[in-house]
């Protein structure tokens, strides 16, 4: 790797399965030089790990006698005196009430200081390309994530207008790295597949229950084509790849064209998972978004539990799609729905509200106001509106708490919903208008924080630092809301998620030929499990390999 450290094999040592529903994970341990010469580490705490756990560190600079360091408030530790340019950190776990004794090494890592640190691990691509889209799963079933790319970073949409649909240049690749840089595989998606994201969801994840995660894709023939360069005929399919080799070992019908009135309508898909027994991953296929929807839940063989479509419903669901399908259990019995947008599918493939104002691209359903039972959800609705556009409301229900109350024109972007602000209950909300200089954070409870005439109407939140709210990605850089930078970052930001160390995020990049992981290397002052463990957080990273990208939210 070009980088001042590695990850070596053994740092798969030790893998603890998760509780029910959680993916089995190493410890995710890492080390980064710091400015200072000193050495941080961080690692994750897992769902199945005992509240007592207390984890032991073995370094170079631990004592005479090779005594282990303890910890038991964190998951990460600063080496403030490395011995050696090549030193090796053990990291293990034992109860506080076990007896001190020998315990087996759940994971070590090797570190080759430099002189030049770098808060980022670097994985070199196959190609002088960028990316897309990443998604991130456990391919091989050894407990570390791989990284899955779609390339290059262009995209047209079925907009039927100057600006908006051009000519593929050239077809999408899927290809899959490790985290030491070794490709596994590419898949050509061909020229059935046009290069955009509404015409190539993907996604990530173990459906089969095999303990590795596969590649779900949409899929065509040959190249369909016609003169001008649109994808109006053939057949589509949905196809598994297996994730060890990306061979294509499954494959079953799309929904069809059938229905739609016109390219721009039916060339919107998307794709992603829920537990809609609340026990086993289903496959959700979700096809339209401003006229007739389409939605079908496949088990992992591909056999049909449901089907839905909008017209089926006495309230008006057609044309209330977002720009995204969120998984979440929004009415608390156990068992995941799909918002889709400005309305929600149950479990059982019915309808369970709308709010009948067109599609939002401004979704989040988060625990945004501790106020009110179970979880909300944060909408900025994109058609023109004369009140209520920007809105928060009941999850379960569609009930809205509150709502902006002035005109809008086009609510643009993914907006943010995250606790940037420590004296303001709950997470604040944020969103602006494309064409106007009209920008609003709004408190949890609808009370008008700052409004601001230029700003971005994306910015990415995280957890970054060692206080309990969070930083946001903006003008390339990680910062406190308002304030200054503190990480500069290089490419551009892919995706904001908790992949590797302890519970803080990571954000993903592109640049040409390379994918980095920039990581904090702030001692964090409490433990948390890993996010990656949050059942809805996980299912929210799933879904950000299709449609428009939205930071995943905890479900609790």
């Amino acid at each position: 790797m070009r980088c001042g450290f590695c990850i070596t094999a053994a740092m798969l040592l030790g893998l603890v399965a998760g509780a029910a529903g959680a993916e089995t994970l190493d410890r995710g341990l890492v080390a980064l030089e710091r400015e200072d010469g000193s050495v941080f580490l961080s690692w994750r705490l897992l769902k199945s790990d005992p509240e007592d756990s207390v984890f032991w560190l073995r370094h170079p600079g631990a004592g005479s006698g090779g005594d282990p360091e303890v910890i038991s408030d964190s998951t990460n530790y600063v080496d403030q005196a490395p011995p050696s340019e090549n030193v090796v950190y053990a990291l293990y776990r034992r109860r506080a009430s076990d007896v001190r004794g020998m315990f087996p090494a759940i994971g070590t890592v090797a570190v080759k200081l430099s002189g030049r640190p770098r808060p980022y691990i670097s994985i070199p691509l196959k190609g002088d390309h960028d990316f897309q889209k990443v998604g991130i799963g456990d391919l091989d079933g050894d407990g570390t994530y791989e990284y899955i790319i779609k390339q290059p970073n262009f995209n047209t949409d079925p907009y039927q207008q100057p600006g908006y649909w051009k000519k593929s240049t050239t077809t999408y690749k899927l290809e899959a790295y490790r985290l030491d840089g070794t490709m596994m595989w590419r898949y050509d998606m061909g020229w059935s597949i046009e290069a955009g994201i509404w015409y190539s969801p993907w996604i990530v994840y173990d459906v089969d229950g095999d303990g590795k995660a596969e590649v779900y894709c949409k899929a065509g023939e040959g190249d369909p084509r016609d003169a001008k360069g649109l994808v109006q005929t053939g057949p589509e399919y949905l196809v598994k790849l297996d994730g060890e080799t990306g061979k294509v070992v499954a494959k079953t019908d799309w929904p069809s064209r059938d229905g739609f009135s016109r390219y721009n309508y039916y060339c919107r898909n998307f794709l992603t998972v829920a537990y809609l027994d609340g026990k086993k991953p289903s496959l959700i296929i979700q096809r339209g978004t401003y006229n007739l929807i389409k939605m079908q839940a496949l088990d992992k063989d591909f056999n049909q539990i449901w089907y839905w479509e909008s017209t089926q419903e006495k309230k008006k669901y057609s044309g209330q799609s977002g720009h995204g399908l969120t998984t979440a259990d929004v009415d608390a019995d156990g068992r995941d729905e799909l918002v889709m947008g400005a309305a929600v599918i149950d479990d059982d493939g019915s309808g369970l509200w709308s709010l009948e104002m067109g599609h939002p691209d401004v979704m989040y359903v988060a625990d945004i106001d501790p106020g009110n039972p179970g979880l909300e959800i944060f909408y900025g609705i994109e058609p023109r509106q004369k009140t209520d556009a920007i809105c928060v409301v009941d999850a379960r229900t569609g009930r809205k708490l509150w709502a902006h109350n002035k005109p809008t024109r086009h609510v643009h972007g993914q907006g943010m919903a995250a606790d940037v602000l420590a004296d303001s209950p709950g997470m604040e909300v944020y969103a602006g208008e494309r064409d106007l200089k009209q920008r609003w954070l709004y408190s949890a409870k609808g009370e008008l924080i700052e409004f601001h005439e230029t700003a971005t109407l994306s910015p990415r939140a995280l957890w970054w630092d060692s206080d309990p709210q969070k930083e946001v990605v903006v003008s390339g850089a990680v910062r406190d809301w308002g304030g200054e930078a503190t990480q500069r970052l290089e490419g551009r930001v892919i995706a904001v998620v908790d992949c590797l160390g302890d519970y803080r995020e990571e954000v993903i990049t592109s640049l040409k030929g390379e994918l980095r992981i920039y990581t904090t290397t702030i001692v964090a002052q409490d433990r948390r499990v890993c996010l990656m463990h949050d059942h809805q957080y996980r299912m929210g990273v799933v879904a950000q390999t299709m449609g428009y990208y939205y930071p995943a939210q905890l479900g609790k």
